[in-house]
């Protein structure tokens, strides 16, 4: 069967588009766009505009990077007439789109760094709103992904920047159809399918047209469902399943008084899902205030900043139950004595319960009867069963809406004085679902790899002297011999399981008392020289603090710091030990916490969070604020999300929501090297991680939500070998492919089996002699990859273009290893210090160890001039650092020289330029670049000559800066 080309799915789209109700539009080039932006605008308007008047519209549209932008597009633009009459432009109408004026067209052609052509183009009142690429069928749609990520680079700033309008990508080829919003640095991770309200995903594009791409359902999108993020300064667009839960919210406020629950699996989003949800509501005329309400301190914190972060200003916490109570009554001033009175609150349930109990009750009265909607986060907790009939009692009129990722049923619940409350006896009806296979067939979050460790599958003894499916005694499992064992397992095996520890860890313990053991034996093999782990500890008293299900509890009250104490020395010592374990934390961070103080209390557990969460953003010092590991009790099981949080250790017996909260910590979407999250239990939970995924999604989930034996894997790299051998039997017939084509075929097989390589070997059972290629020919074949990657990075430079420029080579998964400069010249010694007979096979490794990692494959050139020209007369090793670093700043400089010669560039400001850049991680914008020059060039040449100079910078900062330290 002949494959549909691209054109012909080019042409059945526009025309299935027209159908829909878009004009179809002729636009070839920049010209013409802006010639019919003016006409669009003038009709959306009503109004006409001199030459005049539109250039400085146009100009208006030209400022700003595509964040800005998108706040230009939902806002208004005034100006004044000759006449003096002000009038104003708006772009997009946000409260009734269907007024907007959409039209599509094809084939629009640009010329930024490079001359692009963009497939579809929809544009909404004449900007272009939506870019469709397309791939025929049968090309992996990654490939359009890529073109949209190269068009963003290469041209879409030009021509007033127009197309960084757009504020929903869509990829296709044909059969598969996924949508994205505008943002750079994107992954294919955050690419999304379509889907119906029963999750089902619309993934052929005819399909995926009509359903999302139908201009009122796509308006709706762009006016209600984008979200700008001023965090992060991008923007943010629902998934299928947040924008139905949404929509089942608001339904159900506009048409009855009845409650309900959405259940959303841990890791899918429900803090955007609330925030939208609380958003629309607050316009809605009969809603009161929204109250967002979390149980625990640390997400009053957290969540405040995100709901602040997606729409500044949208919401005040409170400091207390008195700022609550001025809040509910419109009388609530911010520290500086201004008036707030914000129709969105965030409060803990311990505030609320307090704010409709004992005296402030009668300050509220005057409330009763208003239209408040409580939407709460987390609602699998037991304490909302306790506050919830004072809510209803106390606001009559109320609506409740409980978010939750692992509800509580009659199988999960536990008794407490009300008696066992489900879910659905506290908030009624669950409006959507979207559970855990979902998330995990839609790529939205990932399995988990679990090894039951210990005797546990048949496996070796060694590191436990119990039976732990026949035992189960207190005493066993707390015995320090077996948890010595198990932290020296630990020690071995950390580094494999967090890719050379680029990932931290949660371990998860079951007392206080054994997080003290476990934190001292570790202590002490790192005062022995036996780790360099960062390892922290974290625990505070509760009621609930050692039972079987995960809680993440910060008090509201004044702490003791300890969990049930026996005793006041019990409760001494706990506090005594916690108060030295934050002193060693402080030592290692420069940081000034304590127990003595609850607020400094708090801003500990808050560092220990953000230093988790913050090693996802680029500008993260690994080298000097990662941390290991967090020995926890119960604390940061549950509702803490960090992407660089890949691996649970767990020691305690865990069970249904608990077991899944727990287990969620590590499968957060991050690239494609975090391939699961790791779980390694000491304990036998086997039978209990089953019931609990059969309890939160079926009992055929369990081979969807864990990952497979690593018999299987191994199976998998195996059939990914053969297939690599048929295009290249060796790695020496890389050199050999006749064609692009059969480069790209070789660049996509050999991708295929790095994936399955970073699978196996995050297992404990790896061994390189279960494979049938060995690793030296792993690493060969690894080199010609790279050669091939560094051949497009060439070819692009000089605007040529290739197929394999869309191919992603996914080079996270190639950096592995912490191979920097420093472990290069340890190397360097041991050669110097080597005999002539092992020295030309000690400089091969060491250059096969520089080929092989990509930062490094740049300076490889550098490195081995410092072998054979100055490493022989050096006499001292212990000056080989020193003189290799001398060497270095001399080759820089020079280098920096030749640059700026070849360039005309002076020399002290694009030195400057560069420190800013290595700093910021952001580059230069081409007239600081031009500011370097002597003379300024013509409009004609700036736009090649800025590029190149960026090109050159970047590619000497990748040499002579990058990976130097450390």
């Amino acid at each position: 069967m002949t494959k549909q080309p691209e054109a012909l799915l080019e042409h059945n789209l526009i025309q299935q588009l027209v159908g829909l109700g878009y004009t179809a539009v002729k636009v070839q080039d920049g010209d013409a766009l802006v010639s019919n932006l003016k006409s669009q605008l003038e009709v959306f308007n009503k109004a006409s505009y001199s030459d005049k008047e539109f250039d400085g519209i146009l100009n208006h549209l030209a400022k700003g990077n595509v964040f800005e932008k998108a706040k230009t597009l939902r806002d208004r633009f005034s100006f004044t007439r000759e006449d003096g009459e002000v009038i104003y432009v708006r772009f997009y109408d946000s409260e009734n789109w269907n007024n907007n004026l959409f039209q599509v067209t094809s084939q629009v052609q640009q010329t930024g760094s490079y001359l692009n052509r963009y497939d579809v183009t929809l544009l909404v009142n004449g900007l272009p709103l939506v870019q469709i690429e397309l791939k025929r069928r049968g090309i992996e749609i990654k490939e359009a992904f890529n073109q949209i990520n190269r068009y963003q680079l290469h041209s879409f700033w030009s021509n007033n920047g127009l197309f960084q309008y757009v504020q929903v990508f869509v990829i296709s080829n044909g059969g598969n159809t996924k949508y994205l919003a505008n943002n750079k640095l994107q992954s294919v991770k955050q690419t999304f399918y379509w889907a119906d309200s029963k999750n089902k995903n619309v993934t052929e594009l005819t399909n995926f047209a009509s359903e999302f791409l139908n201009p009122n359902h796509l308006g709706k999108m762009i006016a209600q469902y984008i979200v700008m993020n001023e965090t992060h300064k991008n923007m943010m667009v629902l998934r299928p399943y947040q924008y139905f839960a949404t929509e089942a919210i608001i339904q159900q406020v506009k048409t009855s008084n009845d409650n309900g629950y959405i259940w959303h699996t841990t890791g899918s989003g429900k803090t955007l899902t609330s925030f939208k949800a609380s958003q629309i509501l607050m316009e809605v005329p009969e809603v009161y205030k929204v109250v967002f309400v979390v149980d625990r301190k640390d997400l009053d914190y957290q969540t405040m900043k995100e709901f602040n972060a997606f729409k500044e200003g949208s919401v005040d916490s409170t400091d207390n139950t008195t700022s609550l109570v001025n809040q509910f009554l419109g009388v609530f001033k911010d520290k500086k004595g201004v008036r707030k009175d914000s129709d969105l609150i965030i409060t803990t349930i311990q505030k609320l319960n307090n704010a409709i109990s004992g005296h402030y009750r009668n300050q509220l009265e005057p409330l009763k009867n208003e239209r408040f909607v409580f939407i709460f986060d987390e609602c699998h907790r037991s304490q909302f069963g306790e506050t919830h009939g004072r809510i209803t009692e106390f606001f009559s009129k109320s609506q409740l809406f409980g978010f939750t990722g692992t509800p509580i049923f009659a199988e999960n619940a536990s008794k407490n004085e009300l008696g066992k409350r489900t879910t659905k006896d506290l908030f009624g009806n669950c409006l959507h679902k979207y559970v855990i296979t979902d998330a995990i067939r839609d790529e939205n979050v990932l399995r988990f790899g679990i090894e039951y460790l210990g005797k546990y599958k048949n496996k070796s003894n060694a590191f436990f002297d119990i039976e732990v499916e026949d035992i189960d005694k207190k005493e066993v499992f707390d015995a320090p011999k077996r948890l010595t064992k198990i932290a020296d397992y630990m020690i071995a095996i950390h580094s494999q399981k967090t890719f050379n520890k680029d990932y931290s860890a949660l371990f998860a313990v079951s007392s206080i008392d054994n997080a003290i053991k476990y934190y001292d034996i570790f202590q002490q093999k790192k005062e022995a020289g036996e780790h360099d782990l960062r390892i922290a500890t974290i625990f505070t008293y509760g009621a609930n603090e050692d039972n079987a299900f995960a809680q993440d509890f910060l008090p509201d009250g004044e702490m003791s710091i300890a969990a049930e104490p026996k005793s006041s020395y019990q409760l001494s010592h706990t506090r005594d030990k916690l108060e030295g374990y934050i002193g060693d934390y402080n030592a290692m961070y420069k940081t000034s916490f304590t127990t003595k103080d609850q607020q400094q209390f708090e801003n500990y557990f808050k560092d220990i969070s953000k230093r988790l969460k913050e090693r996802e953003k680029l500008t993260f010092n690994d080298e000097k604020d990662r941390l290991d590991i967090v020995i926890v009790v119960n604390m940061m099981l549950t509702g803490f999300d960090a992407k660089k949080v890949n691996t649970l250790y767990v020691d305690k017996n865990l069970k249904q929501h608990g077991l899944i909260q727990a287990f969620s910590r590590t499968n957060r979407i991050l690239g494609e090297q975090k391939s699961q999250g790791n779980i390694l239990c000491f304990r036998n939970l086997k039978k209990a991680t089953d019931d609990a995924i059969t309890l939160f999604s079926n009992k055929d989930a369990i081979e969807v939500v864990t990952m497979p034996d690593y018999e299987v894997i191994a199976e998998k790299f195996d059939e990914a070998l053969k297939n690599l051998r048929e295009i290249a039997p060796t790695y020496q017939s890389v050199n050999d492919l006749q064609s692009e084509d059969d480069e790209a075929a070789f660049v996509q097989a050999f991708r295929k089996l790095l994936r399955n390589m970073n699978v196996l070997q995050s297992y404990t059972d790896f061994d390189w002699d279960d494979l049938t290629l060995d690793e030296q020919e792993f690493e060969d074949y690894k080199g010609k990859y790279l050669d091939l990657y560094e051949k497009v990075k060439r070819d692009t430079q000089k605007e040529k273009t290739s197929i394999l420029d869309d191919i992603d080579f996914e080079l996270e998964l190639i950096h592995r290893d912490r191979i920097n400069v420093a472990y290069i010249l340890k190397l360097l010694a041991k050669l110097k210090d080597s005999k002539t007979t092992d020295a030309k096979a000690q400089k091969k490794a060491i250059m096969d160890l520089l080929g092989g990692d990509i930062q490094l494959r740049s300076k490889r050139e550098l490195i081995e001039k410092f072998i054979d020209e100055n490493l022989p007369h050096i006499t001292d090793m212990d000056a080989i650092e020193e003189e290799f670093e001398k060497y270095w700043h001399d080759e820089k400089v020079l280098a920096l020289g030749k640059l700026c010669e070849d360039e005309n560039l002076d020399q002290a400001q694009f030195k400057a330029l560069i420190d800013a850049y290595v700093f910021s991680g952001q580059e230069p914008i081409r007239d600081d670049v031009f500011k370097c020059l002597g003379n300024r060039p013509s409009v004609l040449k700036a736009r090649s000559i800025g590029e190149r100079i960026i090109t050159k910078m970047t590619e000497f900062v990748e040499v002579f800066i990058n990976g130097m330290v450390g």
